[in-house]
């Protein structure tokens, strides 16, 4: 993890040194995740996300993020035996590249790009008869790498992402488990 936060750093000082466009800034929002299941079904929990951001480039840029959020899912046998909740707080660390349009202080944003999520607490709740029939149901990866892809707008300083996420890893593989998300977020350039 060390690594990637020295990387994300030499990338935003050697373009700021370049003397590209750059702006720091601010974010926070809420999510809608799912964590898909091969053989259970399931359903979205709301959660939240709040970190920093930094945006290096003019019509096209590269926007390194580093943030908390708040993801999971709930689980149900098909005849509704058994039953699950499950929450993680993670890290995520997404490098995206994106293109930006319009006036100066109206402008639209396309973006997509890798994100690597690092767990860092994982709370879980199964029911009693879950828990006898699927033992190992909850042994959960402790990073996964995925994709994000959305949109957004920049009004002056403040700025709105809409965005889904997918992985491109299973978080469970016995279980055949991804986790997908939807999030809005609201932002502020500091500079």
């Amino acid at each position: 993890m060390k690594k990637h936060l020295l990387i994300i750093a030499l990338l935003m000082a050697g373009c700021a040194g370049a003397k590209a466009q750059f702006s720091l800034g601010i974010k926070g929002g809420v999510n809608y995740s799912r964590i898909n299941s091969n053989n259970l079904s399931s359903s979205s929990v709301a959660g939240y996300e709040a970190g920093a951001f930094a945006r290096i480039g003019g019509g096209v840029y590269l926007q390194p993020e580093l943030y908390l959020n708040s993801s999971g899912g709930d689980f149900k046998s098909n005849d509704n035996t058994y039953s699950a909740h499950v929450r993680f707080t993670n890290l995520n660390v997404p490098l995206l590249l994106g293109y930006r349009f319009g006036a100066k202080n109206l402008n639209f944003r396309l973006m997509a790009g890798p994100i690597y999520t690092s767990v860092l607490s994982q709370d879980n709740s199964f029911s009693q008869n879950f828990n006898a029939a699927y033992n190992d149901f909850g042994h959960y990866k402790n990073s996964t790498l995925g994709f994000q892809a959305g949109a957004g707008l920049d009004l002056g300083a403040i700025t709105a992402d809409l965005r889904y996420e997918g992985n491109l890893t299973d978080i469970n593989s016995n279980f055949g488990q991804r986790q997908n998300l939807w999030a809005l977020s609201v932002g502020f350039k500091i500079f």
